[in-house]
């Protein structure tokens, strides 16, 4: 839930810092503040851990790659000709790919909770983001950007799920460093290749924002609840994002709040815990008369 909260503050603060930073450069800078920060703690402990760590370079540089690069890089880049509403409906399928990519490649069963609960989730997500009028969401059609976005999900998705079936005996912060790293390399190509923001004090508090919470604190916690409750059913959290972005909206900028806000937030909540706690495995496995 924290690492919901932070990733939902992050949202409203990315829409206020497209006019004062480049995508490209708040991306790239977030990563590298946070790893100038772990540094000092982290590079000699990881070092003379080495031995442990060096079999499973490659799992982790995939995941830098997956939950630092792929997923926030891939979002900037539909921003350019997606809009706001089909992102929103795109990320809100995170929930029920985790689930679904946790049966198929972690061993984790498929609850109905999970499943059930990922697609009231998403009816409720789909209801808010279109105002109460599902319907219309039909009449803006699809771009390449959903696409993009859709890859970007995945990637996400795919990322939680890893981080579970690749359980290694590195210790979580040498794990988030590493990957960071990973990520920076993935993303350093972008950053040069493209005209960067300079950083200016209209800029820097979101881009600390995004470094010290969204980069650091959010991805520590994500890891941690992955590792005790599992992908299928932390991915369900992700549809709350929407409804905590409407929340911090109306405090932060004062919007009004609507019965569809209402509706769509009590339905993905409720698909939330749903799958929390609504166990049943989707198959049971159902032994022979006389067997053992």
């Amino acid at each position: 839930m924290v690492a919901v909260l932070i990733w939902s503050g992050n949202t409203v603060v990315s829409k206020l810092a497209a006019s004062v930073i480049a995508p490209d450069t708040i991306s790239f800078y977030r990563w590298l503040i946070a790893l100038v920060i772990l540094t000092p703690w982290l590079l000699v402990p990881a070092w003379k851990n080495r031995a442990q760590i060096r079999p499973y370079l490659g799992r982790l540089a995939v995941l830098g790659f997956l939950g630092m690069a792929a997923y926030q890089g891939l979002s900037y880049i539909a921003a350019h000709t997606s809009s706001a509403v089909n992102m929103g409906i795109i990320v809100a399928l995170v929930p029920l790919m985790s689930a679904l990519l946790s049966s198929a490649l972690a061993n984790e069963p498929l609850t109905r909770g999970c499943l059930v609960g990922g697609v009231i989730s998403l009816l409720g997500v789909v209801y808010l983001l279109s105002q109460g009028d599902p319907g219309a969401l039909l009449d803006t059609g699809f771009v390449i950007g959903d696409l993009v976005m859709f890859t970007g999900a995945l990637a996400y998705a795919l990322y939680s799920v890893m981080l579970r079936r690749w359980a290694m005996p590195v210790p979580t912060w040498q794990s988030l460093y590493l990957q960071i790293c990973f990520g920076l390399l993935c993303i350093l190509p972008w950053f040069l290749l493209t005209p960067a923001s300079p950083i200016t004090a209209d800029n820097l508090g979101f881009l600390l924002y995004a470094a010290l919470l969204a980069s650091l604190v959010a991805p520590y916690v994500w890891i941690r609840g992955i590792a005790v409750a599992g992908p299928g059913r932390l991915g369900l959290y992700f549809n709350l994002v929407p409804v905590f972005v409407i929340l911090i909206a109306v405090l932060v900028a004062g919007e009004s709040v609507h019965s569809y806000h209402l509706l769509g937030g009590v339905l993905a909540l409720a698909g939330v815990i749903l799958g929390q706690y609504w166990r049943t495995p989707v198959r049971r496995n159902y032994s022979l008369p006389g067997s053992t």
